[in-house]
């Protein structure tokens, strides 16, 4: 026991919503709309010190859950959820540093709570693994904050044993075989933290998004942003693209890949990544795109950094060995690296990397960078177009994970104004110059949000406890 283990005393959830100003577009589906699930959590330490924390996750339904159920059941589905979990955590009187917290819940709490939903929901099928992640996600990343806050301390100063009760032994499991060992080995030993406090911005290219300035119809609304992909290169200095693709249309994916990198070779863009949504069912589909774009356009293939998540969420349904892909780009799991033991899976199969995300909450992720680095996978940091303080606690992930290359980010680009309050405080979090976004303002305690300084209207909470 630390004196610094906290305790919920109080939580009050909100929910906002946010409009797209252009769709984007999910394997078979199209974002247009999000609601933004945000807590507040009051924490009291062993030393009877108080104060709150803050978490924030865009409920992404397409995302989380693709599935022939409309997107309002689905959606309505994920907002119970997280007031499930809500009505649930004071319940849980637990003590610890919120790593120790975020695992013990995830172990021992969420899945009765998803049991308990299931079970009344009268939907015709469960709510996914990965969806019940993204609704504790904004929970787990409060305490984080809440934490900080109550000891006064920048969140990733704690990741170590002066805070922590236990070293990373306690969680995790080392490959069979290798030499890895977790003794005396606490999350910090495996940051990597850049000398500049700013990042490399990836920009999204959605499936529907217009790639040239003669798409334009002129009847675009004049908001005084970009609408196509060579006026974002322009106006931001865009350096790294990551493409969504089908993943079930070879001859739309190979097009789409020398469009978009035609227009990036043009304009001195470095980097591009494909995304083709889960969607493959076969290696060759993958390398067929791969080896055309080898033998036709060498440029192109050459700046593909890394392949993204082309084969299903369910890693131990679909063990597909992925080495002839993974010999050819490096290969990284997003949907489904739901957690490191999932992760030494995909390492088993052939990945190569790992794309984290703090919308599969922020213990979860640490826990993944600490197995990932410790057996030689590299790493990247994704986003779930995050706007308001969802932004934060991702592009702090980015900045100490030590990723291949900077990080993904696309709230400015989906829903730029959403941010609007967030943005004066932090502007360098939320607009792209030079290809960078500035981290500067993330000062003080926990994740440096700086909440009373943005003084952003909130609705009534769904849920106050």
């Amino acid at each position: 026991m630390k004196p610094y283990d906290i305790t919920i005393t109080g939580l009050q959830l909100y929910e906002l919503p946010v409009q797209t100003r252009v769709p984007l577009k999910f394997g078979a589906e199209v974002l247009t709309t999000v609601t933004c699930a945000r807590v507040c959590i009051q924490t009291e330490n062993r030393l009877g010190e108080r104060a709150e924390g803050w978490g924030e996750t865009p409920l992404s339904v397409q995302w989380v859950w693709p599935s022939s159920l409309s997107y309002e059941a689905r959606e309505q589905a994920l907002k119970k959820m997280c007031r499930l979990i809500a009505e649930d955590l004071p319940e849980w009187k637990e003590q610890g540093h919120p790593f120790e917290l975020g695992v013990r819940y995830l172990k021992q709490r969420l899945p009765g709570v998803v049991d308990a939903f299931n079970a009344s929901s009268g939907l015709p099928e469960p709510v996914p693994y990965l969806a019940a992640l993204v609704c504790f996600s904004l929970f787990d990343i409060a305490l984080h904050d809440a934490y900080g806050q109550t000891n006064r301390v920048n969140i990733y100063e704690t990741y170590n044993g002066t805070y922590m009760n236990a070293d990373l032994s306690a969680y995790l499991e080392p490959a069979a075989g290798s030499s890895v060992s977790f003794d005396g080995v606490y999350p910090e030993h495996f940051f990597s933290i850049p000398e500049q406090k700013e990042l490399v911005a990836w920009h999204l290219v959605g499936g529907k998004d217009l790639l040239y300035r003669h798409e334009l119809t002129g009847d675009e609304r004049d908001d005084g942003y970009p609408y196509t992909l060579e006026d974002w290169i322009e106006r931001d200095g865009l350096r790294c693209l990551k493409v969504k693709l089908t993943g079930n249309d070879p001859k739309w994916d190979y097009s789409r890949l020398v469009q978009v990198g035609e227009i990036a070779l043009a304009r001195q863009v470095v980097w591009l990544t494909a995304d083709f949504n889960c969607q493959v069912t076969d290696c060759s589909y993958v390398n067929d795109i791969l080896d055309r774009l080898m033998q036709e356009h060498p440029e192109i293939y050459k700046a593909i950094l890394y392949i993204e998540q082309p084969f299903p969420y369910e890693l131990e349904q679909h063990r597909l060995d992925v080495r002839s892909v993974s010999a050819r780009k490096p290969l990284f799991m997003d949907e489904s690296a739901h957690d490191w033991e999932l992760v030494k899976l995909g390492r088993e199969l052939g990945w190569t990397g790992v794309a984290l995300k703090t919308c599969k909450t922020q213990t979860g992720a640490l826990l993944s960078l600490c197995w990932a680095k410790a057996h030689g996978m590299t790493l990247m940091v994704q986003d779930l177009t995050n706007p308001m303080l969802a932004q934060i606690p991702h592009l702090l992930l980015a900045y100490h994970a030590g990723t291949i290359m900077g990080v993904e980010t696309n709230g400015m680009q989906f829903y730029p104004e959403a941010s609007h309050y967030e943005a004066r405080f932090h502007p360098g979090l939320y607009q792209r110059k030079q290809g960078k976004v500035q981290l500067g303002s993330l000062t003080g305690y926990g994740f440096g949000y700086h909440v009373e300084q943005i003084a952003r209207p909130l609705p009534k909470p769904t849920v106050c406890y």
